[in-house]
Order: structure tokens, then C-alpha cells, then sequence
């Protein structure tokens, strides 16, 4: 659900969709905040291609949210190789374990709820 601070703005999410249990968990907590109108989530694969139209559409943005599913941090990096501002949350901050975690329904809804409750309080202390 999305925050009143939010309103009006534009909201990216960009996810990790890494090979490990937490890239999965990553693009499934974003696909999540898609659902829940937390922001439109959009191709971090395409900012790494540097395929214009994503990155008009990522600089223009009130606000990018990056997904990442551990600390690596691809997709940070990925932002910030290309100058583009964002926030950043990692999957392995929320309790997730690398390589251990199994990602049920259950998992990807407690994380989601958690990173949105994240985002909202970002939203609203940054007014």
C-alpha cells in the first residue's frame, strides 16, 4: 500500500533477480510492491544496457527503489554506475540467509510488508 506522502509522485522499483534464493526473493518482494501500488516496477536490466528510454524514465523519477538480494548489491551498483539516484534494501537485512532461506509465499509477504513499511517511513520523514 502506498503512503499519502507518496501521492502523486513516481515510484520505480528495480529488482535483483539474482541466481540465489535471495535474488529470487528479491523479485518476488518487488513484484509485491508492484500489487500492492507501492511504486511500477521497471527493468534493472535495461538501466545496465543503458537503454535510454529506462534511463529518462529512471532519472525522471521522484523516486527509484532498488531490491537487492544480498549484500553484493548488483543492483545498487548497476544505479549508481549510471548516476541515478535511489534507495536501496537488502533482502539479507530483512532475514533472509543466502544459499538458506527457503522462499514460501509466507517469506515473500512478511519481507514485503516490511520493506514497504521501509519505504513509507522514508516517504514520510523525507517530506
Amino acid at each position: 500500500m502506498a503512503c499519502a506522502c507518496s501521492e502523486g509522485k513516481t515510484t520505480l522499483i528495480f529488482a535483483c533477480s539474482g541466481a540465489a534464493n535471495t535474488g529470487l526473493l528479491a523479485d518476488q518482494v518487488a513484484r509485491r510492491l508492484r500489487a500492492d501500488k507501492v511504486g511500477a516496477m521497471t527493468c534493472l536490466a535495461a538501466i545496465g544496457a543503458d537503454l535510454s528510454g529506462y534511463m529518462t524514465s529512471a532519472r525522471d523519477a521522484d523516486r527509484n527503489i532498488v531490491i537487492d538480494g544480498c549484500p553484493v548489491a548488483c543492483g545498487k551498483k548497476i544505479l549508481e554506475a549510471h548516476g541515478i539516484p535511489h534507495e536501496q534494501y537488502v533482502m539479507t537485512d530483512f532475514g533472509a540467509e543466502k544459499g538458506k532461506t527457503e522462499i514460501t509465499g509466507e517469506v515473500i509477504t512478511d519481507t514485503a510488508a516490511k520493506v514497504a513499511a521501509e519505504i513509507a517511513k522514508k516517504a514520510c520523514d523525507g517530506r
